[in-house]
């Protein structure tokens, strides 16, 4: 097997990262830790890591378009694989654990999982033929084409930092769990993890992240279904546990919406739920693997078969929160979970045999690197090619763009768990990843793709308008004030659907002042 200087290098640091890292849990932690489970996912890393240098020993040449889009040569059974793993990731699995625990929110609040499985829909059927046969690289080119170099590079600012906030959601449900079965702290479980992933996403580049995808999924879907059995067992079985949830929860207790359920939250519902079918769909992250299908109808057919795994993916971890939920954990001598967001790992420690425990988490640390490893390499492709390439160095060989892409993996992937070190809930962190997206991102990439009137003009003024509407409502995660008075407040907040309305607005105006533009060129060049 042949490795080229690059990966050496990436698995030398790799290699001197988690030795240091490994010393930092043998004398800080050590009186805590369980090393039987820690042993057990040790070797799950090995085997990740294994599998990444495998994949770059798997690539014929060493040039930006093989570790972009793996040669666009991924067949239709792995690019199902690595789609699937990419949205089931720990955000996925421990945040719908959270919401359906959690007695202010309930299943009805549970949204993500359908909504993210809409949206593959969606861009099945009206974006992956389209941007595949254009023979596009990254998400960004039909923007860069459309508007120019410097108006994609402004609209590379939202899908970035969609990319990093998703990236560290998902490295904070791993930490969390770390934390509570394998005894170790949050930092170093976050540490060690997210070292690993950007190590072998930098080696093997998309062949590394997809042929690993095949692996995580499989694991995450084992580890759930192994678990789930001894959990519910406390509970007399999973029809006694739903009766129980539907008791406790009362009319939370469903997927449907209603005003007497929801009350005076059943607009920002709503704006939630709209905001992640089409919010789910301005991703490089899916687009990586749309452009990477070997032709458009892959391409298609990966959207639809990801969407149905999502579903399926999100029964378990909806069932692991129901069964958090409705534990009587006093009765059992047991602590109750210190937070929602613990739901799920607290579930797998307490309620299962130890060595389930750490199947279990397995298969949430496979869920977890399945999405870190996609966001990173999605993230790092469109600052290299979108960015560094039309700005910095246009004349740039695709080999030298190659190296300077598993550098930008290295930076953004340390940006991501600096910020995932000081964040709290999963979910909404989760959720804020598409709200950028939504308003920003989703408005000029519908325009580029099919309104061929619109132009810069419109995009800049669409932007400003989408951005102004948006952030003017304020945002409790980032601690944003709001400084535009929506109606509908509660708590502190508007529940006032301002997402979807920062988002059409931003849509129309682009379409408008695109046409407004044109005529008044037309007219003063007639002049």
């Amino acid at each position: 097997m042949r490795l080229d200087k690059s990966t050496i290098q990436s698995i030398i640091i790799m290699t001197i990262l988690l030795s240091l890292s490994t010393i930092y849990i043998f004398y800080f932690t050590a009186s805590d830790v369980s090393w039987t489970s820690l042993l057990i996912v040790g070797f799950f890393y090995i085997g990740i890591v294994g599998f990444g240098i495998y994949a770059s020993a798997r690539k014929s040449e060493e040039d930006v378009n093989e570790v972009l889009l793996a040669g666009r040569k991924i067949p239709l059974f792995m690019a199902i694989f690595t789609m699937s793993a990419t949205w089931i990731g720990g955000g996925f699995i421990n945040g719908t654990a959270e919401n359906t625990y959690n007695t202010g929110f309930g299943l009805i609040w549970v949204q993500a999982p359908w909504g993210y499985a809409l949206s593959l829909i969606v861009g099945g059927l009206f974006f992956a033929r389209k941007m595949r046969d254009e023979g596009y690289k990254t998400m960004l080119d039909p923007l860069e084409q459309k508007f120019g170099k410097r108006m994609a590079s402004v609209l590379f600012l939202p899908a970035l930092s969609g990319e990093i906030f998703w990236s560290a959601a998902i490295l904070t449900a791993l930490g969390t769990t770390f934390g509570i079965i394998l005894g170790i702290n949050l930092q170093a479980a976050i540490v060690i993890s997210a070292l690993i992933a950007i190590a072998y996403t930098a080696i093997g580049g998309l062949w590394a992240v997809a042929i690993t995808d095949m692996l995580q999924l499989s694991l995450l879907f084992i580890g759930l279904l192994l678990v789930l059995p001894f959990a519910v067992s406390h509970l007399g079985g999973f029809s006694d546990t739903w009766i129980l949830y539907q008791e406790k929860m009362g009319a939370l207790a469903t997927l449907l919406p209603s005003k007497g359920a929801l009350g005076e939250y059943y607009w920002q519902w709503w704006d939630y739920a709209l905001l992640l079918i089409f919010g789910g769909v301005p991703w490089q992250v899916y687009f990586q693997r749309v452009l990477s299908a070997k032709d458009a109808d892959t391409a298609v057919r990966l959207s639809f078969f990801a969407a149905f795994i999502c579903i399926l993916a999100a029964i378990p971890a909806s069932m692991i929160g129901m069964i958090g939920a409705v534990t009587d954990w006093a009765a059992m001598g047991l602590p109750a979970p210190e937070t929602s967001a613990s739901v799920l790992p607290h579930v797998m420690r307490y309620l299962t045999p130890s060595i389930i425990g750490a199947i279990g988490l397995g298969a949430i640390a496979a869920a977890v690197m399945s999405s870190v490893d996609s966001s990173i390499l999605s993230a790092a492709s469109m600052s290299t090619w979108n960015v560094y390439r039309p700005l910095v160095k246009p004349n740039i060989t695709p080999t030298n763009l190659a190296k300077v892409l598993k550098r930008c993996i290295w930076i953004i992937g340390i940006a991501a768990t600096i910020l995932a070190l000081n964040i709290e809930s999963v979910y909404e962190l989760w959720f804020l990843c598409s709200d950028f997206v939504y308003c920003l991102l989703f408005p000029p990439l519908v325009c580029a793709l099919f309104d061929k009137k619109s132009n810069v003009y419109g995009a800049a003024f669409g932007f400003v308008v989408a951005a102004t509407l948006r952030f003017g409502g304020g945002d409790v995660t980032l601690g944003i004030p709001a400084f535009i008075n929506y109606p509908m407040m509660a708590e502190g907040q508007s529940l006032f659907p301002f997402r979807t309305l920062a988002m059409f607005s931003g849509l129309t105006t682009i379409i408008l002042v695109s046409r407004i533009a044109s005529l008044l060129k037309m007219r003063y060049s007639l002049d």
